[in-house]
Order: C-alpha cells, then structure tokens, then sequence
C-alpha cells in the first residue's frame, strides 16, 4: 500500500464546471493550484468528504467522459 500524502484543503478556492448550468446544486466542484493534484468534492455537501485525483487520472477521465 502507497502513502498517499495528506494535502490541507481548506483554504482550497472550489469551482464549478461552466456547463453544471445556473440553478443546480448536484455538481462536481474541483479546486485549482494543486499541480499534481485533483482534489474533488460534491457540491452538495461542501464540508464533506474530499476525493483527490493525481492530475494525468483526472485528464484522462475527463478525456475519456468527452469520447462517450
């Protein structure tokens, strides 16, 4: 089992997808200035859990979402 380093996210600035629409609270929301890092967290429970992605997993889910 690999360590996985414990980053501090909470001075983490969270956006949402310019596509989640204006009105919905069922969206992703990712937060930016992590290099190596995606960290992930449902918009509708912001103080929940966190989910964090190394940045090339995430480009190539994001990338494969496009192709479907």
């Amino acid at each position: 089992m690999r360590n996985i380093p414990d980053y501090d996210l909470g001075t983490a600035v969270w956006r949402k997808s310019t596509y989640s629409g204006g009105g919905g609270d069922n969206c992703l929301e990712v937060a930016d200035g992590y290099p190596a890092l995606v960290p992930v967290r449902d918009s509708k429970s912001p103080r929940g859990p966190k989910l964090a992605f190394r940045a090339e997993v995430w480009s190539a889910f994001v990338e494969n979402l496009k192709c479907d």
